[in-house]
């Protein structure tokens, strides 16, 4: 225990040696600071003098002087204010001196003009040009006002035409939708339309006819020529060959006639129902291959509910029809008719 009792005391002792040490220090800090503060003080102290005799020395120049706090917010200004502030004094001084160049020629050229200034005229001359040129005045008022009135004429009358073009305009634009109707369908007779009407309603017969004729014989097709109500056939098995319908045989006419006569039996029955078709003659011309094409194509009417009637000679036909009116001749101009269903 009395060596830590020792040891303690010897640390202490180091210690308090080191606390002295740092008391000097901080003594000798302190004392320079001290003195570094005075010389501050001295150096605030001869600043302050030499900028109260600046304030006033500048104070002496300006015709206005400026109290402290003026002065103050001056010289807070930074170096770009002093810079553009010393431009702007240029840039005045520059003017002032062209301005005085020019009062100066201004002023020269003014001595030259007295100079030249002719004498005045007598008092009697002036009068009489007054007078003259006072009537002269009521004259230009005269005819100015006479130039408003038809300015105002001619306003009015632009407006009036103003309207007028836009009536104009618009009647015209209704003439060109009535003027592209009359280039279409417009004709005095009707005529133009009538056949625009034709073309379109024979387009949709013969849609309905080659519907037919697919069944009668697939070889033709028929087709209105443009422009034109007159027929064509075009034949598919030839390349689709354009022929006229004179050239078809008596057996061809038939069937383009007998699918003719059906579209139009389909066309009619949009509106009207049509139940009954009669057909005369005209199956004497085919072969037998064709009748039965044309006799099957009226068995498949006769199948939709329409009455079929046929009126022929030909014998072969009697085998495919089971309703039969027959008419023979009696004697003289006396005939029998008889009804046999087979």
């Amino acid at each position: 225990c009395i060596a830590e009792a020792k040891q303690h005391g010897q640390d202490i002792a180091q210690q308090l040696q080191q606390f002295q040490q740092d008391h000097a220090l901080c003594r000798e800090a302190l004392s320079q600071a001290r003195k570094l503060l005075d010389e501050r003080h001295q150096a605030a102290a001869h600043a302050a003098t030499e900028i109260n005799q600046w304030i006033e020395d500048v104070q002496a120049t300006l015709s206005n002087p400026l109290d402290e706090a003026q002065l103050r917010a001056f010289l807070r200004q930074g170096p770009d204010w002093i810079a553009n502030e010393r431009q702007i004094l240029q840039e005045l001084d520059s003017a002032v001196q062209k301005a005085q160049a020019v009062l100066q020629e201004r002023q020269e050229q003014l001595q030259k003009h007295m100079q030249q200034w002719p004498e005045p005229e007598p008092l009697i001359e002036l009068q009489e040009r007054q007078l003259g040129l006072i009537e002269a005045v009521k004259t230009l008022q005269t005819q100015n006002a006479e130039l408003l009135a038809q300015l105002r004429q001619d306003e009015a009358r632009r407006k009036a035409s103003a309207e007028l073009m836009m009536k104009i305009s618009a009647q015209e634009t209704a003439a060109q939708t009535w003027a592209k109707l009359n280039e279409l369908i417009g004709s005095a007779d009707g005529k133009k339309f009538r056949n625009i009407a034709q073309q379109i309603t024979l387009d949709i017969l013969l849609g309905y006819a080659n519907q037919h004729l697919k069944d009668l014989s697939r070889r033709y097709r028929l087709e209105r020529v443009k422009s034109m109500l007159a027929l064509q056939v075009v034949d598919q098995d030839m390349g689709d060959e354009i022929r006229s319908v004179h050239s078809l045989s008596g057996g061809e006419s038939f069937l383009v006639s007998l699918a003719l006569a059906l579209g139009l039996a389909s066309l009619s029955s949009n509106r009207v129902r049509v139940e009954s078709l009669f057909i005369d003659e005209g199956f004497g011309s085919l072969d037998a291959e064709t009748l039965r094409v044309a006799m099957d194509a009226l068995d498949s009417l006769q199948s939709l509910g329409r009455k079929v009637g046929v009126i022929s000679h030909v014998q072969e036909m009697t085998e495919r029809i089971r309703t039969r009116i027959q008419v023979r001749r009696v004697a003289g101009s006396v005939s029998k008719l008889s009804v046999t269903n087979a």
